[in-house]
């Protein structure tokens, strides 16, 4: 089985704690010379010094909001004049904040399209010409379980997360012939800080304790207990790599079992 990415550079966004960072450290792992995008450039630096960099390797940062779709254009550009063309994508950004569909304002839907899907949009222009001219690339989406099945309480991010999708199926049948793979990977419950947050959203807002949240959260997983960023990342790692060549434009769970669909 060929998960070797020596000569590969990949671009992980979020890549400061969490999902991102066991993604980071995962495709490092594998040989490939990392590009981390986050704010946290302290953070950034300090996982940067932690992996591996044989071979040459030399695993950059760039510390930029990616709300800021300016800045994160501006900063790419400069980093692929300076270190090359990116193969890997791993488009990693945090999501809206939980509540219902219906009292969302309306600003809240148009914040969230925009950062997501149209930076997007952005950093896919950047990155094309480099993976068409290596006949190499892998575009991996982290969004959510909610493209499969709507999650209650998180009303933008059901709406935003599946536009998401959808760009990624079209990307998928456009991009093909290229030689580059567009896939969504969608998280179950992981223990990330965004799932801290949830819970003790959802504490405040029903009169229930963490651990009853917590509770009920474990008994809608068939596997009894959240998952680990790293078990995540080991998915990406796969589809990141020679052997997800023909894997394309699919929605792949990682979640223990917890979709109700197929």
């Amino acid at each position: 089985m060929n998960l070797d990415l020596q000569g590969r550079r990949a671009l992980v966004a979020g890549a400061s704690q969490g999902i991102g960072e066991a993604c980071a450290r995962q495709l490092a792992e594998q040989g490939a010379e990392v590009l981390l995008l986050a704010r946290s450039g302290d953070r950034l630096a300090a996982i940067v010094e932690s992996l591996p960099n044989d071979g040459g390797r030399q695993h950059r940062v760039v510390a930029v909001d990616a709300a800021d779709r300016v800045a994160v254009v501006s900063a790419l550009q400069l980093e692929l004049k300076q270190g090359g063309a990116v193969h890997i994508w791993v488009n990693n950004t945090g999501g809206p904040a939980p509540g219902p569909a219906h009292t969302a304002d309306p600003d809240a839907y148009l914040q969230a399209f925009s950062q997501h899907l149209v930076t997007a949009q952005a950093i896919l222009g950047l990155l094309l010409p480099g993976m068409r001219e290596a006949r190499y690339g892998r575009i991996l989406n982290v969004l959510s379980t909610s493209v499969k099945q709507p999650i209650p309480n998180l009303g933008v991010s059901n709406s935003i997360r599946a536009a998401m999708a959808n760009w990624a199926k079209t990307l998928a049948t456009e991009l093909g012939p290229d030689g580059i793979t567009v896939n969504n990977v969608l998280p179950g419950l992981t223990r990330t800080p965004r799932l801290h947050g949830l819970i003790k959203h959802l504490a405040a807002g029903s009169g229930r304790s963490e651990q009853q949240v917590v509770d009920g959260m474990l008994a809608s997983i068939p596997a009894r207990r959240f998952a680990e960023p790293a078990e995540f990342a080991a998915a990406v790692g796969f589809l990141a790599a020679p052997t997800g060549a023909y894997i394309n434009g699919i929605n792949l769970p990682v979640d223990g079992g917890s979709t109700a669909s197929l």
